[in-house]
């Protein structure tokens, strides 16, 4: 592979991973000219096009699906050993990408990024919120967090939390006026507000613990939220029992604005773990940010 072909592969993985020309030029600061130019010497030497053109965006073509596929984690290889050797003289520099569900940032990462963006002033951090799951590789991420260690081969994940478990909760006024449910079947009596995924548009199913078995509970609800900030809320409006993972409600439970609903049938959660490619911490920018958040939040 010569120093040309090189860099319109990771040209094209760049469009890939922007879904379109005029992004993928910003993301590589460089002109869309030469973008453009250097899809079109690629598409020219292997005889195939690589994209078909829509109104919207630009999607790979069966090749280029699989060039993507067969070269991905080469160029990933030589990009990061690049940056490897190039950083060890230098101070950490350069964007990094990093996705989160809401409630990761809001219980996790809002008391820790300034200080990390202090520390390393030549790191452009770049912090995406989706609760949706999200594909760090299609989608152009250096890192992710979410629930469960199992990723697809390649990837690496690093545990950052102990295992934690989803709280229900309800205002004073509401435990005052419809009282304090005893046992699940009580729950029947009361009203849940109820939270949607966003990415599959399906209900969550509310599930407890009995005693290590799944009780899954049906409630009648007086709201349905997609949003963890619109469930506390409403809790704290007192319009139902709130669901959440426990850490994120805690200094509620300490202030005596919510109280806790049935603690012993909490339903457990597996911990957080940060996810990422296992050539992706070869780059100092992306490696200082791993060993970042496993020192402040493990």
């Amino acid at each position: 592979m010569n120093g040309s072909t090189f860099n319109q592969l990771v040209t094209f993985h760049t469009i890939a991973q922007e879904g379109s020309i005029a992004k993928a030029a910003r993301k590589l600061e460089i002109a869309s000219p030469s973008v453009s130019n250097a899809l079109k010497a690629l598409e020219t030497e292997l005889g195939l096009p690589l994209f078909t053109r829509t109104t919207r965006r630009i999607e790979l073509t069966e090749a280029g699906k699989q060039l993507f596929e067969r070269t991905y984690h080469t160029v990933q290889q030589l990009t990061g050993a690049v940056e490897g050797i190039s950083e060890l003289s230098k101070d950490p520099s350069g964007k990094v990408r990093l996705t989160t569900p809401r409630f990761v940032y809001q219980s996790l990462l809002r008391p820790v990024y300034a200080e990390f963006c202090k520390r390393y002033p030549n790191i452009e951090l770049e912090i995406s919120i989706s609760d949706a799951t999200v594909d760090i590789l299609q989608d152009g991420f250096d890192l992710g967090i979410r629930f469960g260690e199992r990723v697809q081969e390649g990837m690496v994940a690093k545990r950052l939390t102990t295992p934690m478990k989803e709280a229900l909760f309800a205002s004073q006024g509401y435990i005052e006026t419809y009282g304090n449910p005893d046992t699940p079947h009580d729950l029947k009596q009361h009203k849940l507000i109820q939270y949607r995924f966003i990415s599959s548009n399906q209900l969550a199913p509310l599930l407890l613990d009995n005693q290590g078995e799944t009780l899954p509970v049906d409630m009648p609800h007086s709201l349905i939220v997609n949003d963890t900030d619109l469930m506390l809320d409403a809790a704290l409006s007192g319009l139902g029992i709130g669901r959440i993972v426990a850490p994120m409600v805690q200094d509620y439970f300490d202030s005596k604005q919510l109280v806790p609903v049935l603690t012993n049938y909490w339903y457990p959660y597996s911990p957080l773990y940060l996810y990422f490619h296992q050539n992706t911490q070869k780059a100092k920018r992306v490696r200082v940010l791993i060993d970042y958040l496993v020192e402040k939040l493990t």
